[in-house]
């Protein structure tokens, strides 16, 4: 049955192998149940009346990618469609992202949710009160945008306008070839707080944009790193399945009991939220002090390390405990297994980790550890080196004119220089935690913001604020969300992943297509489409293919250079592989990973910087030196000790992503209100049960919300999942950025909890 329930879809399953809707999904969305029951499970979805499908009409099977989990993993879908109606989702087979998670299985009430956005909208009434609107046409917006943002660039300077992208990833490189053509430099995304903080660690130290790399066939040991993929990433929790049980050992860093440590863990490193730097150093003593590193490797292609090991010679296992709540002999043991498996592999994460003041030199810190075991680039160890040439959105450098913007100065005007030299000096895109104050100062004036959320950011009001300030700004997005756009002029509808084409899916030297499995809904467009054509709107009709996206994705292909066309994609259903040369070992003594083909690494002196000349140019400390976060229970700082809990916000649940997916019954059930989580041990001492209503606290303010009391969190810690603007937890995060990322503390603050 299909009834409307909290201004939602709620759809009622067939249920298989006697299971219940509750069960289902539950299975879906965890560990190792998810394979099983993801794969077996396909629902026939009945519609609103006005979307049936005869049920006489002919089924055809289409394919697609989910783009749930805010643009990875891409995971795959058969749809099968009727009359331009999806009734049925499943998993995807010879497709290397699958199966389905409960998140991808739910997707259908997403794309026929009621409340969906489907027509242009613009503003009639004041901006920061509850918004009122009218409809208007796709031309009267085009023809509206291009007025006011060419004034504003007349007037201020194209700088002024800020071409911003959230969720969903997929559309960057259209969006930043649109600001490139208007001549802005002020193009940001949401990696200003989210992966690009590893990126850059990775980058500083061997001269590579680097998450780390699952196990391979070869791997003998894994360091997971912050995080836990059997929530946020269940097929990729599978494959990390697979290498535990052909015997790779692993040792996993988290505050909380998660999956990841129960299913995986031969050493779980469960360390206070903002410590990491402290770990990281203490583990790397631990490796010279036993004599594990590659002496020969270390020699040869690392600068630094006597610097390296004099400073973290403190870092004692006893002083480690004390700062990290990590019991001394447990951090032995974990670098000992690390270090006499190899060869070994290291796994991180965007999430947890990244989010605190000090992850310029804690991921740094956690990136040297594979270097000094010789880990890089070898077999079993973490790849290197150059593979298709595309980019993180599936976009290239071509295709974005970054020739354009490096010859025509854009760096030197940037708006983050002087704040973010180090954020700069790698990326193109802006850091963005200073919008306020680059709205107040009069640097951005408008904005073109697609899947922007004002509470990605700390203390959310400010964001609103500047967001409302600016003279003129209009969102691209699915819904009406009040916390953002409240705040904008005017308001587009986006086609959803089962409605678009843009962008490709990358697996290692496969690419995907995915073709549109129906009609977008309403007047829906895709991300891609408006861009270009507000691109043509603005005179760029030629260098934005006069809206088309077939034409822009053959372009993009073409800045590619790897003899690949859309139609090739389009003729191979199953993925295109693009042929290569087999993988090498070593790439770095044979001169192919740099870009001036000499022997090394794409760093400053070719060489693994333990101490980065990069930072120290810039005048920061180029060793990966610890620092307590800004509030911190072991800072004698008299006005934290009234919040005696370390707040550790931003990990991951099984069935949302982000702020979003709040409205689909089949996921709402299993956390429909905002929830605390905190141990059974400070529960009691304040007097809290589950279910009790409690309030949140710290020096920023507060919050409302439901406790949950667990073992799966340590005693002085409380973790809360973002993203509810019933209870942002962004309200309690303090502006005290990163001076190398920029990335604010959401992992490491201070609160306490008391009942309402």
């Amino acid at each position: 049955m299909l009834h409307k329930e909290n201004n939602a879809l709620s759809c009622e399953p067939p249920c298989q192998e006697g299971l219940t809707r509750r069960s289902f999904v539950a299975g879906a969305a965890a560990i190792g149940a998810a394979g099983a029951l993801a794969t077996s499970a396909a629902f026939d979805i009945v519609h609103p009346a006005d979307a049936f499908a005869d049920d006489n009409a002919p089924v055809e099977k289409r394919y697609s990618y989910c783009d749930m989990c805010n643009h990875v993993p891409k995971c795959g879908i058969v749809c099968h469609v009727k009359e331009n109606r999806i009734v049925r989702v499943e998993s995807r087979a010879k497709y290397p992202a699958t199966p389905l998670c409960a998140k991808g299985i739910a997707s259908l009430q997403e794309l026929y949710d009621p409340e969906r956005l489907l027509v242009p909208k613009l503003r009639t009434n004041a901006k920061g009160t509850a918004s009122a609107w009218r409809d208007i046409s796709w031309d009267e917006a085009y023809a509206v945008i291009a007025e006011r943002l060419s004034a504003i660039k007349a007037q201020h300077g194209p700088d002024a306008v800020l071409f911003f992208c959230g969720d969903p990833k997929e559309p960057r490189g259209a969006m930043q070839r649109l600001a490139t053509l208007f001549g802005s430099a002020s193009y940001g995304s949401e990696s200003s707080v989210c992966a690009a903080a590893s990126w850059m660690c990775a980058n500083l130290v061997f001269g590579q944009n680097s998450m780390g790399q699952d196990p391979g066939e070869a791997t003998k040991s894994c360091l997971v790193w912050s995080l836990n993929a059997a929530w946020s990433q269940p097929n990729r929790f599978n494959g990390l399945m697979s290498a535990k049980e052909r015997g790779t050992k692993f040792v996993v860093v988290d505050p909380r009991v998660t999956p990841m440590a129960t299913g995986l863990a031969d050493v779980h490193l469960q360390l206070r939220p903002g410590s990491d730097g402290a770990l990281a150093a203490g583990f790397i003593n631990q490796l010279i002090i036993q004599g594990l590193i590659d002496q020969e490797f270390v020699a040869n292609w690392t600068v630094g390390f006597d610097e390296l090991a004099a400073y973290v010679a403190q870092y004692t296992p006893q002083k480690v405990e004390e700062i990290t709540w990590v019991p001394a002999a447990r951090l032995i043991e974990a670098a000992t297994l690390i270090g006499t498996n190899a060869p070994m592999t290291l796994v991180t994460s965007s999430k947890g980790g990244c989010h605190q003041t000090n992850v310029g030199n804690y991921q740094r810190a956690v990136f040297m550890i594979p270097a000094l075991l010789g880990a890089l680039d070898v077999a079993g160890g973490l790849s290197l080196g150059p593979g298709l040439p595309f980019d993180y959105a599936a976009s290239t450098r071509g295709f974005q004119l970054e020739d354009v913007y490096e010859s025509e100065g854009f760096q030197a005007r940037r708006h983050d220089l002087a704040e973010f030299p180090v954020w700069a000096k790698f990326y193109k895109m802006m850091q963005t935690v200073h919008l306020p104050e680059y709205v107040a100062a009069g640097k951005i004036r408008a904005g073109v913001l697609l899947g922007a959320n004002a509470m990605m950011w700390p203390n959310t009001p400010l964001y609103q604020k500047a967001i409302n300030d600016m003279e003129f700004s209009v969102a691209i997005d699915y819904y009406e969300r009040s916390w953002t756009h409240d705040y904008v002029d005017m308001l587009l509808p986006a086609a959803m992943c089962y409605e678009r084409t843009a962008a490709l899916a990358l697996f290692g030297r496969k690419i995907f297509l995915r073709q549109p499995a129906v009609e977008p809904l309403g007047e829906a467009r895709e991300d891609w489409r408006i861009l270009l054509e507000i691109g043509c709107a603005l005179g760029y009709r030629d260098e934005c293919f006069n809206g088309d996206v077939d034409a822009a994705l053959d372009a993009l292909l073409a800045t590619a250079d790897i003899g690949v066309t859309l139609a090739d994609l389009k003729a191979a259903p199953d993925g295109y592989d693009v042929p290569g040369q087999p993988p090498e070992e070593r790439k770095y003594a044979s001169g192919k990973l740099r870009k001036d083909g000499q022997p090394g690494f794409n760093t400053p002196t070719g060489k693994v910087e333990l101490v980065s000349k990069t930072l120290a140019d810039l005048g920061f400390e180029g060793l990966p030196v610890y620092e307590e976060p800004v509030h911190s229970p072991l800072r004698d700082n008299p006005a934290d000790t009234a919040y005696p809990l370390v707040l550790n916000t931003g990990s991951r649940v099984p069935y949302y992503t982000h702020s979003k997916l709040r409205d689909l019954p089949w996921l709402n059930q299993f956390m429909p209100r905002p929830v605390v989580r905190l141990s059974p041990k400070d529960a009691a001492s304040r007097g809290l049960a589950t279910g009790d209503a409690v309030r949140v606290f710290n020096q920023q303010g507060s919050i409302e919300m439901e406790a949950e009391v667990t073992n799966m969190v340590m005693p002085g810690v409380v973790d809360i999942f973002h993203g509810w603007h019933q209870a942002d937890v962004n309200l309690l995060t303090t502006r005290d950025f990163d001076p190398i990322t920029g990335f604010p503390p959401f992992a490491c603050g201070l609160c306490e909890v008391v009942k309402k």
